[in-house]
Protein backbone atom coordinates (compact mmCIF):
# COMPACT_ATOMS: atom_id res chain seq x y z
CA UNK A 1 0.00 0.00 0.00
CA UNK A 2 1.02 3.03 -0.87
CA UNK A 3 -0.06 6.90 -0.33
CA UNK A 4 1.00 8.50 -4.08
CA UNK A 5 3.87 11.06 -2.36
CA UNK A 6 6.58 10.79 -4.65
CA UNK A 7 10.18 10.18 -2.46
CA UNK A 8 12.82 10.81 -4.79
CA UNK A 9 13.01 10.34 -9.00
CA UNK A 10 15.03 7.91 -9.70
CA UNK A 11 17.21 6.89 -13.23
CA UNK A 12 16.80 3.84 -15.35
CA UNK A 13 20.29 3.13 -15.60
CA UNK A 14 19.68 -0.43 -17.58
CA UNK A 15 16.99 -1.88 -19.01
CA UNK A 16 17.71 -5.44 -19.57
CA UNK A 17 15.03 -7.81 -21.82
CA UNK A 18 15.04 -11.82 -20.26
CA UNK A 19 12.07 -13.36 -22.31
CA UNK A 20 8.78 -11.52 -21.81
CA UNK A 21 10.40 -9.99 -18.54
CA UNK A 22 12.15 -6.61 -18.18
CA UNK A 23 14.54 -6.29 -15.13
CA UNK A 24 14.95 -2.88 -14.41
CA UNK A 25 18.11 -1.52 -13.11
CA UNK A 26 17.47 1.65 -11.28
CA UNK A 27 19.79 4.40 -10.08
CA UNK A 28 17.86 6.37 -6.48
CA UNK A 29 19.20 8.05 -3.64
CA UNK A 30 16.88 5.72 -1.55
CA UNK A 31 19.06 2.44 -3.13
CA UNK A 32 21.18 2.36 0.25
CA UNK A 33 17.67 2.25 2.28
CA UNK A 34 15.85 -1.06 0.46
CA UNK A 35 16.16 -4.55 1.00
CA UNK A 36 15.69 -7.37 -1.12
CA UNK A 37 11.88 -8.38 -1.26
CA UNK A 38 10.64 -4.78 -0.33
CA UNK A 39 8.04 -3.23 -2.27
CA UNK A 40 8.26 0.33 -4.37
CA UNK A 41 6.46 2.00 -6.77
CA UNK A 42 7.59 2.95 -10.08
CA UNK A 43 5.33 5.45 -11.43
CA UNK A 44 2.74 3.81 -9.45
CA UNK A 45 3.36 0.26 -10.22
CA UNK A 46 4.65 -2.24 -7.44
CA UNK A 47 7.68 -3.97 -7.97
CA UNK A 48 9.55 -6.12 -6.11
CA UNK A 49 13.20 -5.43 -5.24
CA UNK A 50 15.29 -8.42 -6.22
CA UNK A 51 18.66 -7.35 -5.70
CA UNK A 52 21.00 -4.30 -4.19
CA UNK A 53 23.42 -2.88 -6.36
CA UNK A 54 25.46 -0.49 -4.67
CA UNK A 55 23.89 3.02 -5.26
CA UNK A 56 21.45 0.99 -7.57
CA UNK A 57 18.63 -1.81 -7.40
CA UNK A 58 16.67 -4.43 -9.40
CA UNK A 59 13.29 -5.03 -10.22
CA UNK A 60 11.58 -7.32 -12.49
CA UNK A 61 8.37 -6.30 -14.50
CA UNK A 62 6.21 -9.32 -16.11
CA UNK A 63 4.48 -9.59 -19.58
CA UNK A 64 1.30 -8.77 -17.49
CA UNK A 65 2.48 -5.60 -15.87
CA UNK A 66 4.36 -4.86 -19.10
CA UNK A 67 1.54 -4.60 -21.00
CA UNK A 68 -0.86 -2.27 -18.83
CA UNK A 69 1.17 0.36 -18.08
CA UNK A 70 3.90 2.64 -19.18
CA UNK A 71 6.68 0.75 -17.86
CA UNK A 72 7.56 -1.02 -21.23
CA UNK A 73 8.12 2.35 -22.83
CA UNK A 74 10.53 3.81 -20.59
CA UNK A 75 14.54 3.95 -22.12
CA UNK A 76 17.96 4.42 -20.42
CA UNK A 77 18.34 7.73 -18.39
CA UNK A 78 14.76 8.43 -18.02
CA UNK A 79 13.42 9.30 -14.88
CA UNK A 80 10.97 7.58 -12.94
CA UNK A 81 9.08 7.96 -9.80
CA UNK A 82 9.69 6.24 -6.48
CA UNK A 83 7.66 5.64 -3.48
CA UNK A 84 8.53 2.74 -0.80
CA UNK A 85 5.29 0.87 0.42
CA UNK A 86 3.58 3.05 4.06
CA UNK A 87 4.65 2.05 7.41
CA UNK A 88 1.81 1.60 9.62
CA UNK A 89 1.15 4.48 11.80
CA UNK A 90 2.70 7.05 8.59
CA UNK A 91 1.13 10.13 7.94
CA UNK A 92 -1.40 9.39 4.94
CA UNK A 93 -0.71 12.94 2.83
CA UNK A 94 -2.19 11.60 -0.54
CA UNK A 95 -4.34 8.69 -0.82
CA UNK A 96 -4.75 5.15 -0.47
CA UNK A 97 -2.63 3.96 -3.63
CA UNK A 98 -2.19 0.12 -4.17
CA UNK A 99 0.51 0.21 -6.77
CA UNK A 100 -2.38 -1.59 -9.15
CA UNK A 101 -2.09 0.06 -12.69
CA UNK A 102 -5.66 0.27 -14.15
CA UNK A 103 -4.70 1.50 -17.34
CA UNK A 104 -2.74 3.89 -18.86
CA UNK A 105 -3.53 7.57 -20.44
CA UNK A 106 -2.38 10.07 -22.92
CA UNK A 107 -1.37 13.59 -22.31
CA UNK A 108 -3.63 15.42 -24.44
CA UNK A 109 -2.72 19.24 -23.69
CA UNK A 110 -0.24 20.86 -20.75
CA UNK A 111 -0.91 24.45 -20.17
CA UNK A 112 1.48 26.26 -17.95
CA UNK A 113 -0.20 28.96 -15.89
CA UNK A 114 1.53 31.80 -13.45
CA UNK A 115 3.37 29.39 -10.98
CA UNK A 116 1.70 26.19 -11.94
CA UNK A 117 0.73 23.81 -14.77
CA UNK A 118 -2.60 21.95 -15.81
CA UNK A 119 -2.28 18.59 -17.34
CA UNK A 120 -5.16 17.10 -19.24
CA UNK A 121 -4.99 13.55 -19.97
CA UNK A 122 -6.98 11.13 -22.02
CA UNK A 123 -8.19 8.00 -20.67
CA UNK A 124 -10.38 4.48 -21.95
CA UNK A 125 -14.30 5.69 -21.59
CA UNK A 126 -14.70 2.25 -19.50
CA UNK A 127 -12.97 4.22 -16.57
CA UNK A 128 -15.44 7.18 -16.53
CA UNK A 129 -17.38 6.14 -13.22
CA UNK A 130 -14.24 5.65 -11.09
CA UNK A 131 -13.50 9.26 -12.17
CA UNK A 132 -15.11 12.45 -10.20
CA UNK A 133 -15.07 16.03 -9.76
CA UNK A 134 -12.44 16.66 -6.73
CA UNK A 135 -11.80 12.92 -6.86
CA UNK A 136 -8.79 11.44 -5.88
CA UNK A 137 -6.25 10.22 -9.39
CA UNK A 138 -2.60 8.69 -9.22
CA UNK A 139 -1.07 9.56 -12.02
CA UNK A 140 2.75 8.03 -12.77
CA UNK A 141 2.48 7.46 -9.04
CA UNK A 142 1.62 10.99 -8.14
CA UNK A 143 -1.58 11.24 -5.43
CA UNK A 144 -4.01 14.17 -7.34
CA UNK A 145 -6.65 15.89 -7.22
CA UNK A 146 -8.94 15.48 -10.78
CA UNK A 147 -11.37 18.36 -11.77
CA UNK A 148 -12.76 18.70 -15.41
CA UNK A 149 -13.99 15.18 -15.21
CA UNK A 150 -15.61 14.09 -18.62
CA UNK A 151 -16.36 10.68 -20.51
CA UNK A 152 -12.94 9.97 -21.19
CA UNK A 153 -10.34 12.70 -19.49
CA UNK A 154 -9.74 14.54 -16.65
CA UNK A 155 -7.45 17.22 -16.00
CA UNK A 156 -5.11 18.01 -12.85
CA UNK A 157 -3.24 20.97 -11.53
CA UNK A 158 0.10 20.57 -10.87
CA UNK A 159 2.47 23.12 -8.51
CA UNK A 160 6.00 23.82 -8.78
CA UNK A 161 7.11 21.55 -5.65
CA UNK A 162 5.48 18.57 -7.94
CA UNK A 163 6.50 19.83 -10.88
CA UNK A 164 10.22 19.67 -9.71
CA UNK A 165 10.58 17.09 -7.32
CA UNK A 166 8.66 14.20 -9.85
CA UNK A 167 8.66 13.04 -13.50
CA UNK A 168 6.06 15.75 -14.19
CA UNK A 169 8.56 18.20 -15.65
CA UNK A 170 9.13 15.33 -18.12
CA UNK A 171 5.44 14.72 -19.76
CA UNK A 172 4.14 16.42 -22.42
CA UNK A 173 1.34 16.44 -24.76
CA UNK A 174 1.38 12.89 -26.22
CA UNK A 175 3.69 10.98 -23.16
CA UNK A 176 2.02 7.85 -21.65
CA UNK A 177 1.13 7.91 -18.07
CA UNK A 178 -0.06 4.84 -15.47
CA UNK A 179 -3.39 5.85 -13.83
CA UNK A 180 -4.37 4.04 -10.83
CA UNK A 181 -7.87 5.31 -9.89
CA UNK A 182 -9.15 5.70 -6.48
CA UNK A 183 -9.65 1.81 -4.96
CA UNK A 184 -12.99 3.13 -2.94
CA UNK A 185 -14.67 4.13 -5.99
CA UNK A 186 -13.75 0.66 -7.53
CA UNK A 187 -15.69 -1.30 -4.72
CA UNK A 188 -18.70 0.96 -4.93
CA UNK A 189 -18.80 0.79 -8.55
CA UNK A 190 -18.29 -3.25 -8.39
CA UNK A 191 -21.31 -3.17 -5.77
CA UNK A 192 -23.35 -1.65 -7.92
CA UNK A 193 -22.80 -4.13 -11.03
CA UNK A 194 -23.39 -7.06 -8.68
CA UNK A 195 -26.41 -5.32 -7.33
CA UNK A 196 -25.08 -6.38 -4.10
Amino acid sequence: MFTGIIEAVATIADIVPDGSNIHFIIESPLSGELKVDQSVAHNGVCLTVVEILGAAYRVTAVAETLSKTNLGSLRKGGLINIERALKMGDRLDGHFVQGHVDTTATCVEKKTLDGSWLFRFRFPPQYAALVIEKGSICINGVSLTAFNAGRDECTVAIIPYTYNHTNFHTINEGSLVNVEFDVLGKYLLRREEVNL
